[in-house]
C-alpha cells in the first residue's frame, strides 16, 4: 500500500494544475493541452536570445573563462522549464522553473562576483565558487521541503547583485558603461513591475481584458539579463584581463539605439587559463 501511495503522490506533483500558483492569463483559452498559452509561448524568446549571447560573448569567455558560457546555456533551460511550468502549472514544473533561475544566479555569482567583495575568509575564486555551490545545493534541497525558501533566496541574490552594481557604478565615469547600467536597471524594474502587476493586480487587468503581463515579463527579463550580464562581464574583464582593453558594442549595429550589448577585446589577447 505504501508503494502505491508513493506512486500516487509522484503522479500528483506531475499532474496539471498541481502547483498552488496560477497566473492571470485565462487557463485553456487557446488550447486544451496548454494551460497558459501566451505565458508558455513567450518563453521562446529564451531560445532566440541565449544562442546569440553565447556567440557574442565567446571571444571574452575564451580569453577569460569558458565557464562563463554556463550562464547562457542554463538560460536556455530556464526557458524550457518555464514553458513546461506554464503549459502544465504542475508542482514539478514550478520547482524546475524556480530552481533553474536559482542556478543561473549561482553560476553568475561564481564566475563574475568581484574578488574585492569576497568575504575575508575566502582567498580565491575556487573557494568562493565552492561556497556558492554548497549554499545553492542546500537551498535547492530545502525548496522541495518548503517551496517558499526558493523565493527568499532568489530575492537575496537579486538584491545583493543590485547593491554590488551600485557600488561599482559610483566609481565609474565611462558614459557608455553608465548608460548600459541605467538601461539594465530600467529593464529589470519594468520586468519586475509586470511580474508584480500580473501577480497581485490580476482583477484590474482582467477588467481591461489584458492578462498578458507575465508573458511580457518573460521577454523583458531575458533582455534585462542580456544587458545586466554584459555589464557585469565588462567590469570583470576590466579587473581580470585589463590587457585585452575590453569595450562595449551593440549587436547587430553599434550605431543603433537598441540592440544586444556585448564585449569586444581591443587589445592583444593571451588566452591564458584563469579563475
Amino acid at each position: 500500500m505504501g508503494g502505491v501511495y508513493s506512486l500516487e503522490r509522484m503522479a500528483e506533483v506531475f499532474s496539471y494544475e498541481s502547483s498552488e500558483i496560477d497566473w492571470c492569463e485565462d487557463n485553456y483559452k487557446h488550447s486544451e493541452h496548454v494551460v497558459e498559452y501566451f505565458n508558455t509561448m513567450s518563453n521562446f524568446v529564451f531560445f532566440i536570445i541565449s544562442p546569440i549571447m553565447l556567440y557574442l560573448l565567446h571571444p571574452y569567455a575564451k580569453e577569460r573563462n569558458l565557464a562563463i558560457h554556463l550562464v547562457w546555456i542554463m538560460m536556455i533551460f530556464v526557458g524550457l522549464f518555464s514553458a513546461y511550468f506554464h503549459m502544465t502549472l504542475s508542482f514539478v514544473g514550478q520547482m524546475l522553473d524556480e530552481l533553474s533561475i536559482l542556478w543561473v544566479l549561482a553560476v553568475g555569482y561564481a564566475v563574475w562576483f568581484p574578488r574585492k567583495f569576497f568575504p575575508s575568509f575566502v582567498k580565491d575564486r575556487s573557494t568562493f565558487s565552492r561556497l556558492v555551490l554548497v549554499i545553492t545545493i542546500i537551498s535547492s534541497v530545502s525548496s522541495f521541503v518548503k517551496p517558499t525558501v526558493n523565493a527568499y533566496v532568489l530575492n537575496c541574490f537579486g538584491l545583493h547583485l543590485l547593491y554590488t552594481l551600485f557600488l561599482e557604478m559610483r566609481c565609474c565615469t565611462d558614459q557608455k558603461v553608465l548608460r548600459l547600467a541605467k538601461l539594465s536597471v530600467a529593464l529589470w524594474g519594468l520586468a519586475i513591475s509586470c511580474w508584480i502587476s500580473d501577480r497581485f493586480g490580476c482583477s484590474f487587468w482582467q477588467q481591461l481584458n489584458f492578462c498578458y503581463l507575465h508573458s511580457i515579463w518573460h521577454i523583458l527579463i531575458v533582455v534585462a539579463v542580456a544587458y545586466g550580464s554584459t555589464l557585469i562581464a565588462y567590469l570583470d574583464a576590466s579587473y581580470e584581463i585589463p590587457y585585452s582593453l575590453p569595450g562595449l558594442q551593440y549587436w547587430p549595429c553599434d550605431k543603433w539605439a537598441v540592440g544586444l550589448p556585448h564585449i569586444v577585446l581591443k587589445g592583444t589577447t593571451k588566452t591564458l587559463k584563469r579563475c
